[in-house]
């Protein structure tokens, strides 16, 4: 019987004794079977049985729901089966680990749609060629994410502020630039000429470093050059830098380049910078966010990584 008195007498950290018979409900919670859970284990059923009655007598937790010839974890017993296997997949990772002495294992990474297309994955061979027994699983949006809801170990964000409740380091610096095609340059006869800006049409990323970026970006390139001239422009708005770049390299208007992301076209002549004098630092940066007090050490790994790519290349890194 599960009483208030069962409950709290046994409110304290598990005995070596309960951690063994832990391993006896994660093999039958998995079979949702005393049988097959008999089977794996070189058991008889009824000892498999008198094993849980025992662990939920001294839990003080009913894990089961019992029926003719069938077992259903209850919904106390669910939540127990889940952190039950988890922490045994943790564990033989970690053992594989020590064996192999190679770190291997699942890194999920969250990451700004437009740093993740033209930054991270044109890079991400090198990380797999470097440690290659890491699977990397690479997710990407533009809200901030729950690291505890969905499984997110380390995320990289474009923006001024930090969480606060997250632990951040910095990766690199941005400068932008408005770019567009020689096509476009020639046809609007931009080179060197800001005030024809107010002939183009505008391409603007309106979620830049939030979702209420709108044209936020061009805003502080123009206030930056005391440029007045944009008021009567046309525009394009995208939820994607690399989209609003997409679309000038295809003749559509001006995007406001990001320098990180735009080497490539510039050096095949692709995109140009009509006005190559007027850029700026952007008061944002790159950052990685992590779990406080996290030591993965393929977080680790990867972070190094990240900055190592960044100064390889000559980028504006932060130490």
């Amino acid at each position: 019987m599960y009483t208030q008195d069962n409950v709290i007498s046994n409110n304290k950290r598990l005995s070596s004794f309960q951690l063994s018979k832990m391993h006896t409900f994660e093999v039958a919670a998995r079979h949702c079977s005393f049988s097959l859970a008999a089977e794996e284990l070189s058991m008889t059923p009824s000892a498999i049985s008198h094993r849980i009655n025992a662990l939920e007598s001294e839990l003080g937790i009913l894990l089961f729901k019992r029926s003719h010839r069938k077992i259903e974890l209850t919904k106390e017993g669910e939540r127990i089966y889940i952190a039950v296997k988890s922490s045994f997949s943790s564990l033989n990772q970690e053992i594989l680990e020590v064996k192999s002495n190679e770190i291997s294992g699942e890194l999920t990474v969250y990451s700004r749609p437009s740093f993740a297309q033209c930054w991270l994955v044109p890079r991400i061979a090198g990380f797999q060629k470097q440690y290659p027994a890491i699977s990397l699983n690479i997710l990407t949006g533009n809200e901030n994410i729950n690291f505890h809801g969905h499984g997110i170990d380390v995320a990289i964000y474009f923006d001024e502020k930090q969480p606060s409740k997250l632990y951040c380091q910095d990766i690199m610096t941005e400068t932008i630039v408005p770019v567009c095609s020689p096509e476009y340059a020639e046809e609007f006869d931009l080179i060197g000429k800001i005030n024809n800006l107010s002939q183009c049409t505008l391409l603007h990323d309106n979620q830049a470093w939030g979702y209420d970026s709108n044209t936020d970006e061009w805003a502080l390139w123009a206030n930056n050059f005391n440029i007045n001239c944009l008021a009567s422009s046309a525009s394009i708005r995208f939820d994607r830098s690399d989209l609003a770049v997409i679309a000038a390299m295809n003749n559509a208007g001006v995007a406001m380049g990001r320098e990180s992301f735009i080497s490539n076209q510039i050096k095949r002549g692709e995109l140009i910078k009509p006005f190559i004098d007027k850029k700026i630092l952007c008061p944002q940066r790159y950052y990685v966010a992590t779990l406080p007090n996290n030591k993965n050490t393929k977080i680790e790994l990867f972070i190094e990584w990240l900055k190592n790519e960044v100064q390889n290349e000559g980028g504006e890194s932060i130490v």
